[in-house]
């Protein structure tokens, strides 16, 4: 949470609301003093949420090392949240971006922090939003990235790009407070996606989350299975070209929904060898 002294102006009240909705998550982190570190770099720029995927060490919050390099944020870092997978680390969450070591041929479309602050501000507006950082060794994987729905990357020195996971994290959270900070509440809703029609029952333009997301292309791709568009022996990136895609389009409810109806009929038209997924 960060601390202003302006608590009654509206729009600092709803730039609160983006420090709280966002979460950072690392992914089997190997060293509890990067835990330690990650979350001293969250609480010098006003976050709290920390949110650790499988981490190496068992019980790290209380691990002497990492209370240590925490330095005074063992809060942050006794509250951080523990999780088997990506996919759990990411429940209730409607855009991620997934930081990455290097320059990638596919998936998410990628930015640099600054550029990729500005569109977390954005999504903030809408609800609950993630940082994804990989291990310090291995980085993300494949599967890990093409779940996020864009991608980060530091231009470090090349002769040396070696970065600290915490200073990555310091990084990322930086370029997200001075966001956060310099935009104020009309500038957000002029940026801030046009919506559509919504279903019964929820907002207009309401985003889909992680896990309905992740269920549409489950089934868009046993749809396209069916069709023999796609053929799993030999499939060609064709799902991560379409992951890429959407990842573009910021996907809204209604919109996950479509996909998954036109799923469905396919499925129905092709018969009993392709199944209904749904």
């Amino acid at each position: 949470m960060d601390h202003s002294h302006h608590s009654s102006d509206p729009a600092v009240a709803e730039l609160r609301g983006g420090f709280t909705s966002t979460r950072f998550v690392l992914v089997e982190p190997s060293h509890p003093g990067n835990v330690g570190a990650a979350a001293r770099a969250l609480k010098t720029m006003g976050f709290s949420r920390l949110v650790l995927v499988s981490p190496r060490v068992p019980h790290v919050q209380t691990d002497p090392e990492a209370i240590a390099m925490a330095s005074g944020a063992d809060d942050v870092l006794a509250c951080a949240h523990v999780v088997p997978t990506l996919a759990d680390a990411l429940s209730g969450v409607h855009w991620s971006i997934a930081l990455t070591a290097r320059l990638r041929e596919y998936g998410p479309p990628q930015w640099t922090p600054r550029a990729a602050a500005g569109i977390a501000r954005d999504q903030a507006v809408h609800g609950e939003i993630a940082l994804v950082f990989g291990n310090e060794r291995t980085g993300l994987s494949n599967e890990d990235v093409e779940r996020c729905s864009a991608l980060a990357h530091i231009p470090a020195n090349p002769a040396y790009s070696s970065l600290n996971l915490a200073q990555a994290v310091q990084v990322l959270a930086y370029e997200l407070r001075t966001t956060y900070l310099s935009a104020d509440s009309a500038t957000a809703t002029a940026h801030a996606a046009p919506r559509a029609a919504a279903g019964p029952g929820e907002p207009a333009g309401a985003r889909a989350a992680s896990d309905e997301i992740e269920s549409m292309f489950t089934h868009l791709e046993s749809a396209l299975v069916a069709l023999e568009f796609l053929d799993p022996a030999n499939p060609k990136k064709l799902m991560s070209r379409l992951r890429r895609l959407f990842a573009r389009s910021g996907l809204e409810r209604e919109e996950v929904n479509i996909v998954r109806g036109i799923a469905k009929h396919i499925l129905l038209k092709t018969g009993p060898r392709g199944g209904d997924a749904s």
